[in-house]
């Protein structure tokens, strides 16, 4: 059995939420919970997060964005323009909707 030693640096693998996106189930109730708090900043994170699950490419093709806009508008603390998030929820496959 091998002991570490007081001080030793752990790497431990970069924590990456993308990779628990892989379901639109998932993907739902991470986008719904995101827009539920309000934070302009951490839905565009969001919907890059997504995007990335998805594979990036194939997002900017579906939205008809360039893959170099896409990560500009959705890298994280930015504030995307409404026409680029509904361009970007479309191509997920998804839709915005209000309820009173």
């Amino acid at each position: 059995m091998k002991i570490l030693k007081k001080g030793k640096n752990l790497k431990h693998p970069e924590f990456d939420i993308a990779r628990l996106l892989k379901s639109k189930k998932a993907t739902t109730e991470y986008l719904n919970q995101v827009i539920a708090d309000g934070d302009d900043a951490e839905l565009a994170a969001a919907l890059g997060h997504i995007a990335r699950a998805r594979g990036m490419a194939q997002i900017a093709q579906s939205s008809g964005l360039t893959r170099e806009a896409l990560y500009k508008a959705l890298k994280p603390n930015t504030k995307p323009r409404f026409d680029t998030v509904s361009r970007v929820v479309q191509a997920l496959g998804m839709r915005i909707t209000v309820h009173a």
